[in-house]
């Protein structure tokens, strides 16, 4: 049975996963709080903070998220599932008269056994799926970081952008790349949207609008995560939890 509370102010999951888990979490409320006018964003009541049982181990997801001018929805996701899975999920969704790409950064592991999976991308928002040009140069510009196994992009993964990092950090001096990459691109990401101007004409807000939806019915069809929240809270919590929390669309 799930069992749901009010999300709590201080995060206290974060604490018991994965140290890059931590750092990382850390760093992108640091970044958001120094380059964006954050305010509440209101979510289910019941979404916030959720505990569940998979396979006989209990499964925790803590939710944050804020709104600002740019931004409809800032989320960032931790989730724990007995002592083997550790997991931070972040997304950043413009409002749809930005155009702004889409923020997106995951980890995947455990304290034990380390990070699996690791990706941070800008992925463009618009029908040419080509990033602003600005944002373009400066990732290009970013120092070449080397790791020792890259991971596949999904067979859905065509809203990734050719920037997109997927590897598998084999140490901690690639946990600790992989962090300051993140930080590379969420630095550049806020500062760009702290100068945004809005879209002028209703087609463009439609073409930004196509473009969010696109991108958030594409995540959607990752059938690990699905598996997973079905799994342990029901078939029907978690099509309400990928709609409502995960990628929503307006």
């Amino acid at each position: 049975m799930t069992e749901t509370v009010q999300a709590q102010t201080t995060s206290s999951l974060r604490h018991q996963q994965h140290p890059l888990v931590r750092q990382l979490a850390d760093r992108i409320e640091y970044i958001w709080d120094k380059y964006l006018d954050l305010t509440s964003y209101e979510m289910p009541e019941d979404l916030g903070y959720v505990e569940g049982r998979l396979e006989g181990e209990r499964v925790t997801i803590e939710n944050h998220c804020y709104q600002t001018p740019q931004f409809r929805k800032l989320h960032l996701e931790l989730a724990k599932v007995g002592p083997a899975l550790d997991i931070l999920h972040c997304v950043m969704f413009p409002r749809v008269n930005y155009p702004l790409p889409m923020f997106g950064n995951d980890l995947v592991g455990s304290s034990k056994a380390g990070i699996s999976a690791a990706i941070v991308d800008l992925s463009p928002i618009n029908a040419a799926r080509e990033l602003p040009k600005i944002y373009d140069m400066q990732l290009s510009a970013l120092p070449e970081t080397e790791f020792s196994e890259h991971r596949e992009l999904p067979g859905w993964g065509d809203i990734f952008s050719p920037h997109c990092v997927f590897v598998r950090p084999m140490d901690e001096d690639e946990e600790l790349d992989f962090l300051a990459k993140v930080e590379a691109f969420l630095t550049i990401h806020c500062q760009h949207a702290a100068m945004t101007q809005p879209v002028e004409t209703a087609a463009e807000e439609a073409e930004l609008l196509a473009a969010q939806r696109y991108y958030c019915a594409k995540q959607r069809e990752n059938d690990k995560t699905t598996r997973v929240l079905e799994k342990a809270f029901g078939k029907e919590w978690a099509e309400r939890y990928m709609k409502t929390m995960l990628f929503d669309t307006v």
